[in-house]
């Protein structure tokens, strides 16, 4: 394995992100890094939270890079993804992902989405998940259709607690695996949107989106406004450091991976996304949910442009909602460092 220094630099004037790495998709940026670096800034790596890396975008990649994190999956297994609101979504399929649920012994889960479409209720999600294939490996466990209820959040500002399905209570094990891509609310869909939006039930879906003001799905819309989209960003950081911290007692516990395929500006939750114009990068993993996103943003950020390999719509869709916020919240509230050591177990 190759370990690699990272520099943690968010730049507030530009929302851009910096670092070094070498990948395929993927040159060194070490005179940017320079140049923006602010010594102050600076944290030693004794610290540093581990990030795996590999390119390998396989089902032996993905069982290769989680086996890289040393946690075995113990008890009864979730393994939280999307499971996609069309056939012309991005979502994982599960050719990919089948032998790392095989491997553990997992099962699938989801919610039911807040918004109208084929995974709102939960009798369509089941027609949907059958229509994507995902009965092949097991099926998936849709976490909210025999209720909700709430867990403890860390931040009550404006949220008091998260509200997610009650098959969570099922689980001894989470590994969130989550597809790496834009978002039109949040900027960037990774682990962090994973655990909070895609933990929650319908309701509590509506709850984070509008920062407390309703957990009734059926009034979502009336309560998102445009000046509220920091405090969405934080409801989002401060849900899923609920749903971790729901994973870390008892025995319980959770490890995140973010695979970098298939990039669109679009979540999974498009069902007719645009396009990816930015080739994928690899598959990534870690214990520490605000590390391992951030390393995703570094490499967007700091991606190499070529023709027919453009990340400048995926930089422009996360800086235009602010995307980048979620990532210095949810270090504050203690989640995660952003502070991390990127690991190519390539190498």
């Amino acid at each position: 394995m190759k370990h690699m220094t990272l520099n943690n630099l968010l730049v507030a004037p530009t929302l851009a992100l910096a670092m070094t790495f070498t990948c395929a998709n993927c040159q060194s940026k070490s005179n940017r890094v320079a140049e923006q670096q602010n010594p102050q800034n600076e944290q030693t790596m004794e610290n540093a939270a581990k990030v795996y890396f590999t390119s390998d975008i396989s089902p032996e990649g993905l069982v290769k890079v989680y086996e890289a994190l040393g946690v075995e999956a113990q008890g009864r297994v979730a393994v939280k993804i999307s499971t996609g609101e069309s056939s012309m979504s991005n979502h994982l399929r599960p050719e990919l992902i089948g032998a790392l649920v095989q491997k553990v012994n997992g099962k699938l889960v989801e919610c039911n989405t807040a918004y109208a479409g084929s995974r709102m209720k939960t009798e369509d999600h089941i027609r949907t998940i059958a229509d994507h294939g995902y009965n092949s490996i097991g099926g998936v466990d849709i976490m909210d259709a025999e209720g909700e209820m709430r867990i403890p959040v860390r931040d009550t500002t404006y949220m008091k607690y998260d509200i997610v399905g009650t098959h969570l209570a099922n689980y001894d094990f989470m590994i969130n695996l989550a597809h790496f891509k834009g978002h039109a609310m949040g900027g960037f869909g990774g682990v962090l949107k994973n655990a909070s939006i895609g933990v929650a039930s319908s309701n509590g879906k509506a709850y984070i989106h509008t920062n407390g003001l309703t957990e009734d799905a059926s009034h979502l819309w009336e309560y998102i406004l445009p000046e509220n989209q920091d405090k969405f960003l934080e409801c989002m950081g401060n849900a899923a450091a609920a749903v971790h911290d729901y994973f870390k007692q008892n025995g319980k516990s959770i490890v995140y991976i973010d695979v970098m395929n298939n990039m669109s500006v679009d979540c999974d939750c498009d069902g007719h996304p645009e396009q990816p114009r930015v080739k994928d990068i690899g598959i990534l993993a870690s214990t520490d949910p605000v590390a391992l996103d951030k390393a995703c943003l570094d490499l967007v950020f700091n991606h190499v442009d070529s023709d027919g390999d453009d990340a400048k719509p995926l930089q422009e869709r996360i800086n235009r909602q602010h995307g980048l916020h979620i990532i210095p919240y949810s270090e504050g509230i203690g989640l995660g460092t952003t502070n991390y050591e990127l690991i190519d177990i390539d190498k």
